[in-house]
């Protein structure tokens, strides 16, 4: 089988968290292969040499991309708008030409079933593949359409198949800076809105209860599933579990549910990560 492409965008405070993604990779992906592509701008030698370790360990490849910043020169750049906001729009200019297709995953994920399936859809002409979280978004929907000028559910950027070749020629950078400085007071969550407003209409939906879980709303999922969303469905269907929010499950006093499997396997990343500083490469 061909690998699998992933792409993640990250600094260093978060490299912690892709540590943590790729051991649940590995293990509840028996078999595959992924190449990851890691967008950058200021991660250090050493910390890429521990980063390919644990990779060679958990079946990936690492590809490490320092981004040049001279594609940015006309872009809407500040604190609140930092130029990794746009890595993940503009993946088909950034990324190798000779990649056809990416999926793009957010560090604050954890992979619980087979991610094939996603890498295999049949994008029908769509630039992206993604999920609105259904629990939360459907009391904002509204809001969001009359703000963005929108017609379609407000879809989460964390997990998303893109289309590479066809972004190279239906993606230009210069049209989405000229549109994020135009409305660049109206863009709430910058990256997100940026997606929905441009791109909305070239998204295939896909079932956020399997590909992009919402793991603040477990009660939500449940109540609109009749019961049928419970633990033992989630964890046997539910392919990507993301910790959206302020709140996260590796700090303090964490209050959804999930929150013990995320320490599960950052404790299976700690005893990894032990096991290659004594020089054991094995997973």
């Amino acid at each position: 089988m061909e690998p699998i492409n992933l792409l993640v965008c990250l600094d260093g405070n978060y490299l912690p968290r892709l540590r943590v993604l790729l051991v649940s990779l590995q293990l509840n992906n028996p078999g595959e292969s992924f190449h990851l592509y890691l967008m950058h701008r200021s991660l250090t030698q050493e910390q890429l040499d521990g980063l390919a370790r644990q990779c060679a360990a958990c079946g990936c490849t690492l590809f490490p991309l320092q981004v040049d910043g001279t594609l940015f020169a006309g872009a809407p750049v500040t604190k609140r708008y930092p130029q990794e906001m746009y890595y993940r729009m503009l993946a088909p200019h950034l990324l190798p030409a000779k990649l056809d297709r990416v999926i793009y995953l957010d560090p604050d994920t954890l992979v619980i079933n087979p991610l094939r399936p996603l890498w295999e859809t049949d994008l029908q002409g769509n630039l992206f593949a993604a999920a609105a979280h259904s629990g939360k978004t459907d009391l904002i929907n509204s809001v969001n359409r009359i703000r963005l000028k929108t017609r379609h559910d407000y879809y989460n950027s964390g997990v998303l198949l893109i289309d590479l070749a066809a972004g190279r020629s239906r993606i230009d950078p210069q049209a989405l800076f000229a549109y994020a400085a135009e409305h660049v007071s109206e863009l709430w969550l910058p990256d997100q809105d940026l997606l929905n407003a441009l791109f909305g209409e070239q998204i295939l939906p896909l079932e956020d209860v399997i590909w992009n879980y919402d793991a603040r709303d477990y009660q939500g999922y449940l109540l609109a599933s009749g019961g049928q969303y419970d633990n033992d469905w989630v964890v046997r269907h539910t392919v990507v579990l993301h910790f959206c929010g302020r709140s996260k499950p590796w700090k303090k006093n964490y209050p959804y549910r999930f929150g013990l499997l995320y320490k599960h396997y950052e404790k299976l990343t700690d005893q990894l990560l032990a096991r290659l500083d004594r020089g054991e490469n094995r997973p």
